[in-house]
């Protein structure tokens, strides 16, 4: 018997942790008329599974862009919101930027533009994430994370708050400071050293 790949297994139970789908009662039915027949919710009836793959901490930090729920769903699509200002993570190995490899340029936030990361910053470290040994200075605040029962180091952008990812340390990667801060393609955008844009 042939076992899954591990990007497999991984984006399976991701994909299982985020979002589970139940059939409504009729009883259900008659108290929510305007409810289809197929609900999709989320994890919190199993919070361990749930708990994986987001950040509860809730923020109290003053950033310089200040805008309401509404306005950044204006400039978010669906899925940069749910990470950015929710706290989510995408699959692992689906990012644009899992993979890329400039060797000049800038890594900037996806909701404001804010200048986050140097190409020079990016190391290949497998875990199906971009991962960065360090950031422009100034660029990103870091704040506890207790989530899944124990503390991890959440990074969010300086300039409005966003969620980029987590950072871990001591792992041994043969970097200059020791970190990986493991970082959502979708929390970024990136700009060559002449100004132009790629798209993700």
């Amino acid at each position: 018997m042939r076992l899954p790949s591990f990007p497999t297994l991984i984006r399976t139970f991701f994909t299982i942790s985020n979002a589970t789908t139940s059939r409504l009662t009729a009883s259900q039915k008659a108290l929510a008329p305007f409810t289809r027949g197929t609900v999709l919710k989320s994890m919190p009836t199993i919070p361990f599974l749930g708990s994986l793959f987001t950040s509860s901490a809730k923020d109290m930090t003053e950033y310089p862009v200040k805008k309401s729920d509404d306005e950044w769903r204006a400039v978010l699509n669906k899925e940069q919101f749910r990470i950015l200002r929710e706290k989510g993570t995408e699959a692992p190995f689906t990012g644009a930027y899992d993979k890329h490899s400039p060797s000049a340029g800038t890594y900037a936030c996806a909701a404001c533009a804010a200048p986050l990361y140097r190409a020079t910053h990016k190391f290949k470290s497998g875990c199906g994430w971009p991962a960065y040994f360090d950031s422009i200075p100034g660029a990103v605040v870091r704040h506890t994370d207790r989530t899944f029962g124990m503390a991890r180091t959440e990074i969010v952008c300086g300039n409005c708050g966003g969620h980029l990812g987590h950072v871990f340390k001591g792992e041994g990667y043969p970097t200059p400071t020791d970190e990986r801060h493991c970082v959502n393609s979708i929390s970024l955008t990136f700009r060559d050293d002449e100004g132009v844009g790629e798209g993700r």
